[in-house]
């Protein structure tokens, strides 16, 4: 069943790359900010193409050599997961170097085609926006915390019927292949992991939410719907995840109190289904914003253009902006937020769960 967990991530890995220059906002190509009039250049809709293209080949080789690893080498669980693994990060890289590959293609296209010289930037605001914003308020990720709370608090009265060894980490397969000692904090770190993601996704939201809209002047309907369609849809996306997380370690711990509450057959489909269900959130998160108000502004002002603010994108993937008081903004490439890196607020937010998992993981 291994097997098949990677597959299905590796075969979702390579369709939403390659979809990705397509779902990004129509003035923004490789990272690269395009006044609305050129943004459907006949090059840099090349460039979009052979990045899909050469995607699709070197993922069709990685599905290919895993394929033909499986059936002619007898590879042992852990070997197993370190192929798939391997076969991930390589096409994450190579994305990632394609990427590079094209966001300096269209900088020099945009320099050498002196797109948004001598155009007016306008920057525009839209104070009823913020009345429209349907992203969930906070105390609603309160009631997946509630859950946990309520688990740890039956976990501590169950004690004695902990086993000596307490699961640390669960394999692919749904099988335990960690263990700590038996104690009150062991007993319960699984949780305390949980419930630093869950304030962690909170977190997230509040930020996100207090974050400012950012309206195209060219395309003002148009960037007025993506803006508000992203911030319902992450939203809702990560409350989801949230949810599902916590109905996973739920009855993982539940689990290990009552080891007869499921067979071998749930817990090997249950890593596959969450996976699943967590990928089929993604992919209608992206075309719900990548097709959000495509339809809208077919013919954007002309004579003006958005502000272009290349300068604070390193990259085109991380935004350093002193004077922008944001802690997360709509990304440059893909679906979803990055976090604003000149803001310090933001690295305690990346940072911060990352430590304590690591602390209670190693006082476990």
């Amino acid at each position: 069943m291994d097997f098949l967990l990677f597959l299905i991530i590796i075969v979702f890995l390579i369709g939403f790359e390659m979809a990705i220059p397509f779902l990004t906002k129509r003035n923004v190509v490789f990272g690269v900010y395009i006044p609305d009039e050129f943004a459907r250049d006949p090059k840099l809709l090349a460039f979009k193409k052979r990045f899909s293209l050469l995607i699709f080949i070197f993922g069709v080789i990685g599905v290919g050599l895993y394929l033909f690893l499986l059936t002619k080498v007898n590879l042992n669980e852990s070997m197993n997961a370190l192929l798939g693994s391997a076969i991930q990060f390589s096409l994450i890289f190579m994305s990632l170097a394609l990427y590079f590959y094209y966001h300096a293609k269209a900088l020099q296209r945009k320099k050498a085609m002196r797109w948004g010289e001598n155009v007016k930037q306008v920057t525009i605001t839209d104070l009823s926006v913020r009345s429209q914003d349907a992203m969930l308020p906070w105390h609603v990720y309160l009631l997946p915390i509630a859950v946990t709370i309520g688990v740890m608090i039956y976990t501590l009265t169950k004690f004695s019927l902990l086993p000596e060894q307490i699961p640390m980490h669960w394999g692919p397969n749904g099988k335990p292949d960690a263990f700590a000692a038996k104690s009150q904090f062991s007993a319960i770190s699984l949780l305390l992991i949980l419930l630093t993601i869950q304030f962690m996704f909170l977190g997230i939201n509040e930020m996100t939410k207090r974050s400012g809209f950012k309206l195209s002047a060219t395309r003002p309907e148009a960037s007025r719907i993506r803006q508000l369609t992203l911030r319902k849809y992450s939203s809702w996306f990560m409350f989801f995840t949230n949810v599902l997380i916590t109905m996973l370690f739920s009855f993982l711990q539940l689990q290990m109190i009552h080891p007869n509450l499921a067979d071998g057959a749930v817990l090997m489909a249950l890593p596959i289904i969450f996976t699943l269900m967590i990928l089929i959130g993604c992919l209608y998160l992206a075309i719900k914003v990548g097709t959000a108000g495509e339809r809208m502004d077919l013919h954007p002002a002309s004579g003006i253009s958005d502000l272009d603010d290349d300068q604070y994108w390193k990259g085109g993937l991380f935004y350093f902006n002193k004077n922008d008081p944001s802690i997360f903004v709509e990304k440059r490439f893909g679906i979803g937020w990055t976090l604003n890196f000149s803001n310090p607020v933001g690295y305690i937010v990346l940072l911060g769960p990352i430590v304590i998992i690591l602390l209670i993981s190693y006082f476990s």
